[in-house]
């Protein structure tokens, strides 16, 4: 059973104009194409299928806005690096992710879906640099953690936590396996839970 029962779709967004009510609280989910996010996001959530999974890398190209429980949201931002688009949609996802951290009062938390056997990418250093422009705490998941044996995946979670410094935390993540889900959503409900600083 879900521990969001009553979570479900709201809306896409391809503006700022077109975002929904910034109030309440939200976390964003942004990731690397093919690192896994859409998974990610349906074990937290325990639901099949909330966000949608695909083989073919970068098919959230919208901002995707979902409610979890009184007015707090998961926002699911567009994956960057890996999809086959335009270079003028790229751009625009861009803006449009640098827009969104710019703007919404109602962020309260970064969670940053990184493939553990890629490492952090200099999209994802991105990412992080959107995050800590307006102060905003992240939390890494380290994906596809069963792709690796025991020894090799906390070689690498030392490297990213090394990396990473004091600029965000790390963790362990299967979506496979579900490994790391607990320690992931109570991630969750603590962004969530977060006051805006002023």
């Amino acid at each position: 059973m879900s521990q969001y029962p009553e979570a479900h779709f709201i809306k896409s967004a391809n503006a700022l104009t077109q975002f929904v009510q910034d109030s309440g609280a939200e976390v964003a989910v942004a990731g690397r194409s093919n690192a896994g996010k859409s998974s990610a996001i349906n074990i937290i959530v325990n639901r099949r299928q909330f966000a949608r999974t695909s083989k073919t890398p970068g098919r959230t190209q919208l901002v995707n806005f979902f409610a979890l429980q009184d007015a707090k949201r998961l926002v699911d931002l567009p994956g960057y690096g890996f999809a086959k688009v335009s270079d003028k949609k790229k751009h625009h996802w861009g803006d449009l992710i640098a827009d969104y951290f710019e703007v919404r009062q109602s962020l309260r938390g970064l969670f940053l879906i990184v493939d553990i056997r890629r490492q952090i990418t200099a999209y994802d250093l991105q990412m992080l640099d959107f995050a800590e422009q307006v102060s905003l705490p992240t939390h890494v998941l380290l994906t596809k953690t069963d792709k690796l044996k025991r020894g090799q995946a906390a070689k690498a979670l030392l490297e990213v936590e090394r990396d990473l410094g004091d600029i965000a935390t790390a963790q362990h993540f299967s979506a496979l396996t579900r490994l790391g889900e607990d320690d992931a959503r109570a991630k969750l409900d603590e962004f969530l839970s977060l006051e805006r600083e002023k």
